[in-house]
């Protein structure tokens, strides 16, 4: 599957046309994620649909939702932005950029330069880099390039390999661990605990997917991770920032 997304994404970035830069407050995602030492926080996901699940939420009111998981308490929010296969749009996480106060990860399949300066002009704090789908020299230069246009990198991976390959070019400052492998769609949050201890320790650690009660929220606490970043669960309940509140235990 991931590499059918990815074909798709490379004829999209060929016909790619910049939008205007956004006028818009940039916000720290790792301050946000580490703002409270003894605590687990939230990266809520505004996502509409999913290649494995198709319509997660109809109707779909991306700038509502986002203010409902503020109320909720989430420190950050991640914004699908694939329309071919998510149903998002760059538009969604511009209208929440101005009229929520959060910082915002844009999550989408990011493999071009052109992409990053796209996400500094749609108004994204941060964007999600995919191990999986980049050979790690490129990975860095797309990190890199990033950095200099003022926004952080999520750098996401799901097995040992991956990582290891990724960590001997550089170490990122934020990673996450996908316990969903990306081609299956399955999800197992040992795959959290098992490379949690292959992360060097000043990284922040982002568990993803697979994240539906406080008891995987503790699992995924207790195996290191500072902060957890939950979409399908939260986004198919009516009532988000009740979801949220329960999530975490409030």
């Amino acid at each position: 599957m991931l590499d059918k997304i990815l074909a798709t994404k490379k004829q999209e970035v060929e016909k790619l046309i910049l939008p205007d830069q956004a006028d818009v407050t940039f916000y720290s995602l790792k301050k946000a994620l580490t703002a409270e030492k003894e605590k687990v926080q939230v990266i809520a996901e505004v996502k509409k649909a999913s290649p494995s699940k198709g319509i997660i939420r109809s109707p779909f009111y991306p700038v509502e939702i986002a203010q409902s998981y503020k109320a909720g308490g989430a420190a950050a929010l991640s914004v699908l932005t694939d329309v071919s296969y998510f149903q998002g749009h760059r538009d969604y996480l511009t209208a929440i950029k101005r009229e929520v106060g959060l910082p915002v990860l844009r999550k989408d399949f990011i493999i071009e330069d052109v992409q990053i300066q796209e996400s500094k002009r749609m108004g994204a704090d941060a964007i999600l880099l995919i191990a999986a789908a980049l050979d790690p020299k490129k990975l860095f230069e797309l990190y890199q390039s990033a950095e200099e246009q003022g926004m952080e990198v999520l750098v996401e991976f799901h097995s040992k390999q991956e990582l290891e390959n990724v960590l001997r070019v550089f170490d990122p400052a934020i990673i996450g661990i996908n316990n969903r492998d990306l081609n299956t769609f399955e999800t197992s949050l040992s795959v959290t605990e098992h490379l949690r201890n292959e992360i060097p320790s000043h990284s922040v650690v982002v568990s993803e997917s697979g994240i539906h009660t406080q008891e995987d929220l503790t699992v995924v606490q207790q195996a290191g991770a500072r902060a957890v970043l939950v979409g399908e669960s939260l986004v198919k309940q009516a009532d988000v920032e009740k979801a949220l509140r329960h999530l975490k235990g409030e």
